[in-house]
């Protein structure tokens, strides 16, 4: 889901016009247009209509993931619509689309973008689906449910790697003090391990956690990104957070995955 989080960030969130399809998939190639490295933009409208004419893109739920290729190097990248009234979208179960997700898809991005639309798609079906954002009375409110799906996509995705987070974030407990080193291993077991992430860029970082309570104590520290860059490890009340790994990406923003470990009692 970085595509879509990348676009929340960037501002490429907007309310569509209650002018039809068309001009929505004309609005949204703009917005994907103004990426300075979006390759081939003076096609991509072009390419988007060709594809709708060939197969609808709404995925049901009322959300539509309209897209185009590009042979251009480069990140997925997406723009995303909210229409509050509905758009008349022609999807194959005959209900409206509030919701137009478009994609410019470079050549070695096509496992990312198929990625994404399936966490996409199990995110709506596992929350309150399309309705919530369909009855959004502004963009704000539509900006936190699809922050909200991100964050479900990326815990749901955790089990995968937590028993590689745990052994990884006992030691950081033992190297931190937390427990000793000869600790008894039920000790260890009864930590609390909470893994998160943290996606940060120059003028900000938002934290996807499932736990709501740590994500809003770590989103009220001083300079978290800021520390996480420096190799710092953050003391909380009742936690130790320690970073496990970092990813950087274009335009100055990182991924940390991190953990927060909660102290025994």
């Amino acid at each position: 889901m970085k595509s879509l989080l990348s676009a929340l960030e960037k501002g490429r969130l907007v309310q569509l016009p209650d002018a039809g399809k068309e001009k929505a998939l004309e609005l949204l190639s703009r917005l994907i247009e103004a990426i300075p490295d979006i390759g081939n933009r003076n096609d991509i409208m072009k390419s988007v209509v060709r594809r709708e004419a060939e197969s609808n893109t709404a995925i049901g739920h009322g959300v539509a993931c309209p897209h185009c290729r590009s042979q251009a190097e480069g990140e997925l990248q997406c723009a995303v619509g909210w229409s509050p009234a509905g758009i008349d979208y022609g999807a194959p179960d005959g209900g409206k689309v509030h919701l137009v997700i478009m994609y410019c898809i470079p050549d070695s991005q096509r496992n990312a973008y198929l990625k994404e639309i399936s966490g996409l798609a199990k995110a709506i079906t596992t929350s309150a689906g399309i309705e919530s954002i369909s009855s959004m009375s502004d963009i704000h409110g539509v900006r936190d449910r699809l922050l909200d799906w991100v964050s479900l996509v990326i815990s749901a995705a955790m089990p995968e790697s937590k028993a590689r987070m745990i052994k990884l974030s006992a030691r950081q407990a033992i190297s931190a003090g937390i427990v000793a080193p000869a600790a008894p291993a039920s000790v260890v077991a009864s930590l609390r391990f909470i893994p998160f992430r943290l996606v940060a860029w120059p003028d900000g970082a938002i934290v996807l956690c499932a736990d709501p309570e740590l994500a809003r104590s770590l989103e009220s520290s001083d300079d978290l990104a800021g520390r996480f860059a420096a190799g710092l490890d953050l003391e909380l009340p009742e936690y130790r957070v320690a970073v496990l790994a970092e990813t950087a990406y274009a335009a100055d923003r990182r991924e940390y995955e991190a953990v927060a470990i909660r102290r025994p009692q």
